[in-house]
């Protein structure tokens, strides 16, 4: 993390294939991003390696992938029609528009609690502090007014058949929706997990930090049902599921805490974040919430379907609670790019690396030809390296510009072909960490790379 700025982590982005900026030829358009070559293999070996952990080795845990457009009653019953708001302010001078929490959180660096301010109290700090508008840096607010965040859309061909639909903000409701179908095509026993993946929209207005708080998002949520008295315990056992995945793909354990909700929203028992301390401060990565029986009681009452479960031991029909763990792929991929950026003074040049776990890294070998006549061993053995893992290929520039692109990208191993290789068959392999190399025969380089880059 050494030396990581925002700034750099947006220019190392760019310019290496990571993320862009979304439509960008046409101006850009804010609060939205598109993910690169890099960025893509990047962020899909995130959502593997989640998927992985809490879904194919959880018992009794399952995936579903709910649609993006709900029935309306649906967010009745979740509560987002009445209440999906955040509390914005207008600058008078630039007419740009704000989350009034945001302006604090990024303020102080995540240091004061906003969830346990009220509008008078945010609006009070902003003044007391005299926290200027991000664009324009005048300091000139409106008082602090509700938004709903949700985007709205309609179906129908015609204007007299047209209904109100939502694009989901959450990801959620299409887990416990399916908790019968789910429950009963899988024969599930409670305690089970129902598990997804999935894109969400919120109509956020934000003062930036990249990918962190974007209008278009990728969700990754695991919602497990259990029955009322076991919940405490599925709740702390998630705490440490959560905290346990996020150190074991690369994170520090002292750029991460806990932070417990005081103010708890009104179906919830408990709730905590995990933050992770960003270039911008300490900010929410990931939240566990236990929701107790509220959601699936409130999509009984509107659907007017039972979500009684009956327990085949006792006889004894309930509604589960729920014990919910959500964490965003592109605020953790945001965090892994943080944690691994570093720079490293060598004798006569700035060495920038991405230190990211193997595991992660797009690319787990760069194959390398020393010399370009060296082109037709070189791509033998790219096409044999592929059908392990993603490999990339460079046969362009000087060896040393090659392994700095490879390094900033964070592939961890670099294969070079050189003349040596065309005697023996044997290849030179680079780590990227260490910078040391070691001879190795062509045969041995899957088994050897495979057994390095398993989490």
């Amino acid at each position: 993390m050494a030396g990581a700025t925002m700034d750099k982590i947006v220019n190392l982005c760019k310019g290496r294939g990571l993320i862009f900026q979304g439509s960008e030829v046409y101006g850009g358009m804010g609060n939205t991003w598109d993910y690169g070559p890099v960025g893509v293999e990047i962020k899909n070996n995130v959502k593997k390696l989640w998927w992985k952990k809490f879904v194919t080795e959880s018992e009794n845990s399952f995936g579903v992938d709910a649609a993006i457009l709900m029935n309306s009653k649906v967010w009745e019953a979740s509560g987002h029609i009445a209440s999906f708001t955040d509390p914005k302010m207008d600058c008078k001078k630039c007419k740009s528009r704000f989350r009034a929490d945001n302006l604090i959180e990024e303020y102080s660096k995540g240091e004061i609690d906003v969830d346990l301010m009220s509008n008078d109290e945010m609006e009070k700090y902003i003044a007391e502090h005299k926290i200027n508008c991000p664009r324009c840096g005048n300091f000139d607010w409106t008082p602090i007014r509700q938004f709903n965040m949700m985007f709205e859309t309609s179906r129908g061909v015609t204007d007299e058949n047209q209904n109100r639909i939502y694009l989901r903000p959450e990801t959620a409701q299409g887990e416990f929706v399916n908790f019968l179908n789910v429950q009963r095509s899988t024969r599930a026993k409670v305690p089970f997990g129902i598990a997804q993946i999935g894109k969400a929209f919120r109509n956020e207005i934000t003062p930036g930090n990249f990918t962190f708080r974007t209008i278009e998002f990728e969700q990754m949520e695991h919602q497990w049902f259990c029955k009322e008295g076991s919940d405490g315990e599925f709740y702390n056992d998630y705490k440490k599921k959560a905290h346990d995945f996020l150190t074991a793909i690369g994170i520090n354990p002292e750029h991460l805490r806990f932070h417990d909700h005081e103010k708890l929203a009104h179906y919830a028992k408990s709730a905590c974040d995990i933050q992770y301390l960003y270039p911008f401060g300490w900010s929410e990565l990931n939240g566990i919430h236990n929701r107790t029986d509220y959601d699936l009681t409130r999509h009984q009452e509107f659907s007017g379907k039972s979500m009684l479960y009956l327990d085949p031991v006792t006889n004894e029909k309930f509604i589960p609670y729920v014990i919910e763990y959500s964490i965003g792929a592109d605020r953790l991929m945001l965090a892994l790019m943080c944690e691994a950026y570093d720079e490293e003074q060598l004798e006569n040049e700035t060495r920038v690396v991405l230190h990211i776990h193997p595991a992660v890294a797009a690319y787990k070998i760069a194959v390398l030809p020393l010399q370009k006549n060296m082109s037709e061993k070189g791509r033998e053995i790219y096409r044999s390296l592929v059908k392990h893992f993603a490999c990339s290929y460079d046969d362009a520039g000087s060896i040393g510009k090659r392994y700095r692109r490879q390094d900033e990208i964070g592939t961890p191993y670099c294969v070079t072909i050189d003349f040596e290789t065309l005697e023996n068959d044997t290849v030179t392999l680079r780590d990227r960490d260490s910078m040391e190399q070691i001879r190795l025969p062509i045969s041995e380089i899957a088994a050897y790379v495979n057994e390095k880059i398993t989490l």
